[in-house]
């Protein structure tokens, strides 16, 4: 199948090659892109980094298939954008648990111009955490980030002024109970301080101060360089990821409901903000739970809103170089 090639197209293996650097823009928690790609002659696997987990803030590992998922969307995104469509195994080798996904029995069905669009979004995405602007994000782009996440099998609930006050004061627990361990500490400063070359979350993407906010952000332990402006948080809408399952396989899916909203957000101009605390904690992830009347278990929550046109946005957060998290030995010299 290497050779396989669509009238005036690149090889197979090409197009495997680039979706997997592609994946590697995904979001993740704290950057610490903990995933890894295999290219196959017909077939791409992506398996987890167990070196890049945050074993003490994840212990039960949902963050890391959560931003595992993510890549694995933007991977399909690209692989859509060059035409092909792939069946996804989810976590196929109960023998290799770090095995997460394989794309497998590629065909090619032509272009999507949506995910061309798409693409574009993967390249600009970025996390802002200044406050939101007093436009509110309109009713109309609310339901497509909701039905981009659902197409992945998830859902996305949002909040009503009640719910974001609940939501509020479990943020505020959760980051209590996080201050409170030493050893969580020292795991999140060395993600925010150095966390390898290519990972982690410099200065210039963490506000300089605490924004003014109705649900607090995470506190990093010290200020970064980002400017947040006079702002507030009373236009933006908050949500909470959800699904009927609490398995590795629905966190991976989750991922990739999160990849989806967060992209349909970039392309309607609205900026995304995960907010994992609350998840991250036992007792403050079953008062999500209550607010999801007991359905079904939180994933994740997010904030939504329009950045502030007045001010321009935050960096990049830095990348893995693609030999890092891409293996392509087993198609050297068949790339196009």
């Amino acid at each position: 199948m290497s050779h396989e090639k669509p009238a005036g197209d690149r090889p197979l293996t090409t197009a495997l090659a680039e979706a997997a650097g592609m994946a590697g823009h995904a979001p993740s928690v704290h950057n610490t892109q903990p995933w890894h790609w295999t290219v196959l002659p017909d077939a791409l696997e992506l398996r987890l980094v167990r070196e890049r987990h945050l074993s003490v803030l994840d212990p039960e590992g949902r963050l890391l298939f959560v931003s595992c998922g993510a890549a694995l969307h933007h991977a399909r995104v690209a692989l859509a954008a060059e035409g092909w469509t792939p069946v996804v195994e989810r976590l196929p080798d109960p023998a290799q648990p770090e095995l997460l996904a394989r794309l497998t029995g590629l065909k090619h069905t032509g272009a999507d111009p949506a995910a061309m669009r798409l693409v574009q979004c993967i390249r600009v995405r970025h996390t802002d955490r200044r406050p939101v602007s007093d436009e509110p994000i309109s009713a109309a782009a609310l339901d497509e980030i909701d039905r981009a996440a659902t197409a992945e099998g998830v859902n996305l609930q949002f909040l009503d002024d009640s719910q974001k006050i609940e939501l509020a004061g479990a943020a505020q627990q959760a980051a209590k109970v996080e201050a409170d361990s030493p050893d969580l500490r020292e795991e999140l400063a060395y993600w925010i301080n150095q966390g390898g070359a290519g990972t982690g979350l410099p200065p210039e993407v963490l506000p300089a101060e605490a924004p003014q906010t109705t649900v607090p952000g995470r506190d990093f332990g010290h200020p970064g360089s980002l400017p947040i402006g006079p702002g507030h948080d009373r236009a933006a809408v908050y949500g909470i990821l959800w699904g009927t399952e609490d398995e590795p396989d629905s966190w991976l899916r989750a991922g990739e409901g999160l990849s989806a909203a967060w992209l349909a957000a970039t392309r309607l101009g609205a900026t995304l903000v995960p907010l994992s605390g609350v998840v991250e904690v036992d007792g403050t992830r079953q008062t999500l739970r209550q607010m999801l009347s007991g359905l079904g278990f939180p994933y994740i929550s997010m904030r939504l809103g329009l950045a502030d046109p007045a001010h321009a946005g935050p960096a990049h957060t830095p990348r893995l170089d693609v030999a890092q998290t891409v293996d392509t030995s087993a198609v050297r010299g068949q790339l196009g």
